[in-house]
């Protein structure tokens, strides 16, 4: 699978680097966060949010939303699902990784499925924030070589949080696996109780 540049014009319609918020108290506390062999991910962590950059990241880029910051640390080499939110989301990207990402737009409306093949490949530099638009789906980074990788993710705050409902069995509704996550899996992956939606390869870099 070709990996590109966040530079290449592929990349516009999925989202940006943002350059304009200054992260580098963000990027001073993710590197005392843990890290494991396969993915860990918390919604929100207090040594993060306490950071500068949590008051300029709500204020400038989320327009005083009340925000969270948590990280996905970790290895991984898989791409084992997709997610989509209702909101933009922030990466800062501690250390390179690659982005597997894709459109909503493709997501099959009445079967809610995905074809795997419509995915590209992007990668992160250490030290990039990148935005995510609303209608791109993502999930877990996708680490570079053998390395571990640390990411920072932003999302308004209450994001992936447990429901507090039950959604519907039917419908986008089924696809809810936590609040504000929409959630397609592939048969591979075994993540109990998602919709299993990913057709074709569950693609591994």
């Amino acid at each position: 699978m070709k990996i590109r540049k966040l530079t290449d014009p592929a990349f516009a319609k999925y989202g940006k680097v943002v350059d304009f918020i200054d992260v580098t108290a963000l990027a001073k506390a993710m590197e005392q966060t843990e890290t494991t062999d396969g993915v860990v991910y918390l919604p929100s962590v207090p040594a993060l949010e306490a950071t500068d950059a949590y008051k300029a990241l709500s204020e400038q880029f989320y327009g005083g939303m009340p925000i969270q910051i948590g990280f996905c640390n970790g290895k991984n080499h898989t791409l084992n699902a997709v997610e989509y939110h209702r909101d933009s989301e922030l990466n800062y990207a501690l250390t390179d990784i690659v982005l597997l990402i894709g459109s909503q737009q493709d997501v099959d409306p009445a079967a809610f499925t995905y074809d795997t093949a419509r995915l590209d490949a992007f990668l992160a530099p250490a030290g990039t924030l990148v935005e995510f638009y609303a209608t791109t789906l993502h999930y877990a980074p996708i680490s570079v070589g053998d390395a571990y990788f640390k990411v920072a993710v932003v999302l308004p705050k209450g994001t992936n949080e447990p429901l507090a409902f039950a959604p519907a069995k039917q419908g986008e509704p089924k696809l809810l696996t936590a609040t504000n996550k929409w959630l397609i899996a592939h048969p591979e992956s075994g993540i109990e109780g998602a919709h299993i939606g990913l057709v074709g390869e569950n693609i591994t870099i």
